[in-house]
């Protein structure tokens, strides 16, 4: 069992930078899968990019890459993204997500512990 605490959301204008932060309890941290998601207003949760347990291997989605770092500290039980360049159209509310699997997961339903969710609002 892994509980999520997302942080790090604010207002940003456009081209800014903001850098989320997900903190998980339980020993077992190192052995999660994590992953970032988002919802914009009236659309579906999307993925947004997942980094393996070891921190090896990370994915992301197209409209991000470049942009976007997703990291881990084992240690600290805690997972970043980082978020440059960042544009109106990413404006949502961004969730992390834990699953406990080897690979980088993408789809919603692979995740089964979830955040409460952060307030990312990017002004043009």
């Amino acid at each position: 069992q892994v509980q999520l605490v997302e942080s790090g959301g604010g207002l940003v204008q456009a081209g800014g930078s903001l850098r989320l932060s997900c903190a998980a309890s339980g020993r077992t941290f190192s052995i999660y899968a994590m992953g970032w998601f988002r919802r914009a207003p009236g659309k579906e949760r999307e993925f947004v990019a997942a980094i393996s347990w070891s921190g090896a291997i990370t994915n992301y989605v197209d409209s991000v890459k470049g942009r976007f770092t997703i990291s881990r500290d084992n240690a600290k039980n805690t997972v970043y993204l980082q978020m440059n360049s960042l544009k109106p159209e990413d404006t949502a509310v961004y969730y992390c997500a834990a699953d406990r699997g080897t690979g980088v997961p993408i789809r919603v339903h692979e995740y089964g512990f979830w955040g409460q969710g952060t307030q990312v609002t990017v002004s043009s």
